[in-house]
């Protein structure tokens, strides 16, 4: 019987080797009919083919460990298979192979996608195998999210309210903050593999508790702290690190602009140097935790030579006083600053979004506001590098983005589940029926699935390797991340569509996912299949 089956990891094997090849095959099909742009539509289903089949691999090491690890492995890969065949279909030519490419593992994919074998295998998640250090760190950060973020998460979400300040100082004390600020300037993170994943688990977990007030809210200080790592000067590293760390200073990012999202290289605010400092004239938008933050982390054009792109931009640590959610403006009289030119104006508009709640975004406007030379990222050696920088501050973006997006499914999956036991439909509770366990158990699978590449991604960041690994684990990830947080909603029926249930907040928080930290159709268009191309030649 299906349920019986045991599993398979040698034609589990034969199956990724044949799904890779197939993406070989689709890379060369690419060039040959003419590139990126002349083909979008298979190019970006090309790149979200080959970051399932990164899963998939990872799933294979995985699937190693143990029996049940080895039954999640062939039902995640199986379903891989089946979800590359169905994104071919029609399309064969295009893809650079034959009607009946699947043959050779079709008996494989046909038994770990059968419905019972998928049922039988219901409340089965699997073992993390995380070591015993960052075991320590799941249980730390998760119960921190339970007893302390959970029990506030729904009066954000649903009064759009600003994460409380106790919130900020009780993370920061269990040292939330610090993990990516180096130990010689007061914070945790040593400079190894520990670094890395310990920040994948702990943002696992923070989002269990809430995506923006938990999970997002402790890579604030990440992006400048790398930032000013990578390019600030001593001086700046000892003022700015340790604050950081403690949570005393809070950064947001000042980069996209209302006409860049993505590309950033050509960005129009203007930084244009004044007697002691620069004044900045322009506007940023989604500016996350724009208000709350006493320090955004602003990239400007130095250059206005605009055929430069990316070699006239600058890096800049704007101070601001903190505001609350409703917008603000602040205003710098000429004379404070030592200057004898017109006054300073910053204007804040919030964004109001459909989730992800507690930190909101801004359109923030600068009118002449001046930023003293102290604070240009590199000091005088930092004009013109600012668009590497902020690259840097960004570097770990991707990666951890999907490790929200686990921390979200497992949120949704537990719900589900646990509604699922207890909800009575047609005289039988809904977990009763092979429908439902197949959801829930294709729910489990892809979680395991995806937190296990989350985790592979992160040791090759570590060791300098990754960038596209990680840019495939954002694809991947956050797009399951909407079916499971969709699936979880519809298992609780009615009840998934209103506001008191948690399910309804997973659903909308997963949507932004696959939109920040490089939209889905930019990464995969830009990133993936452009780097599939170039290591293919």
């Amino acid at each position: 019987m299906a349920e019986n089956l045991a599993p398979d990891l040698t034609q589990a094997a034969s199956a990724v080797a044949l799904a890779q090849e197939v993406v070989d095959k689709a890379v060369g099909a690419l060039v040959a009919n003419g590139g990126i742009d002349a083909n979008q539509v298979v190019a970006y289903d090309l790149a979200h083919a080959a970051s399932a089949v990164g899963t998939a691999r990872s799933t294979l090491t995985y699937g190693a460990k143990g029996d049940i690890e080895a039954r999640i492995a062939c039902a995640f890969i199986a379903d891989a298979l089946r979800d590359l065949g169905q994104r071919m279909v029609g399309r064969e030519q295009l893809f650079g192979v034959e009607p009946g490419w699947m043959a050779p593992v079709a008996g494989f994919v046909t038994a770990f996608c059968d419905p019972d074998f998928l049922a039988s295998l219901v409340g089965q998640t699997g073992p993390r195998h995380l070591d015993q250090d960052f075991e320590l760190v799941a249980d730390t950060f998760h119960r921190f999210a339970e007893e302390q973020i959970r029990p506030r998460a729904e009066h954000i979400h649903r009064e759009n309210a600003d994460i409380p300040e106790d919130l900020i100082e009780a993370l920061a004390e269990i040292g939330g903050m610090g993990l990516s600020v180096p130990e010689e300037y007061g914070g945790f993170a040593s400079g190894g593999e520990a670094d890395y994943i310990g920040m994948v688990v702990a943002t696992e977990e923070l989002t269990w508790g809430s995506l923006g007030a938990g999970g997002a809210l402790i890579t604030r200080p990440e992006i400048l702290t790398r930032a000013v790592l990578a390019g600030g000067t001593e001086e700046q590293k000892q003022r700015w690190l340790p604050k950081l760390a403690t949570a005393e200073i809070m950064a947001a990012v000042a980069v996209t602009e209302p006409d860049y999202g993505s590309d950033v290289a050509n960005i129009t605010t203007q930084a244009t140097k004044t007697e002691g400092g620069w004044l900045i004239n322009g506007t940023k938008t989604w500016c996350t935790f724009g208000a709350r933050a006493n320090a955004l982390m602003l990239l400007a054009r130095t250059d206005p030579d605009r055929s430069k792109t990316h070699r006239g931009l600058t890096l800049f640590v704007v101070e601001k006083p903190i505001a609350d959610a409703h917008g603000f403006i602040f205003t710098q009289e000429a004379s404070s600053e030592g200057r004898s030119d017109d006054n300073g104006r910053m204007e804040g508009r919030p964004i109001d979004t459909l989730g992800y709640r507690g930190m909101h975004s801004y359109e923030i406007a600068f009118d002449n506001w001046f930023v003293p030379d102290a604070n240009l990222v590199g000091g005088e050696d930092g004009i013109g590098k600012g668009f590497y920088y902020q690259m840097a501050g960004f570097e770990n973006g991707r990666i951890q983005t999907a490790a929200r997006a686990v921390g979200l499914m497992q949120a949704a999956y537990e719900a589900a589940y646990e509604y699922a036991e207890n909800r009575k439909v047609f005289g039988s509770p809904i977990f009763d029926y092979q429908l439902t366990k197949v959801k829930l158990t294709r729910m489990a699978v892809i979680i395991q699935a995806c937190r296990q590449y989350s985790l592979e991604v992160a040791v090759l960041m570590a060791n300098g390797e990754g960038s596209l690994e990680a840019s495939m684990a954002k694809a991947y990830v956050c797009r399951a991340a909407e079916w499971v947080t969709r699936e979880a909603m519809q298992i609780h029926g009615g009840m998934g569509y209103a506001e008191e249930y948690a399910v309804s907040r997973y659903f909308v928080d997963a949507r932004v996912l696959s939109i920040f930290e490089g939209a889905d159709e930019t990464l995969c268009l830009k990133v993936v299949a452009r780097k599939l191309i170039e290591d293919a030649s």
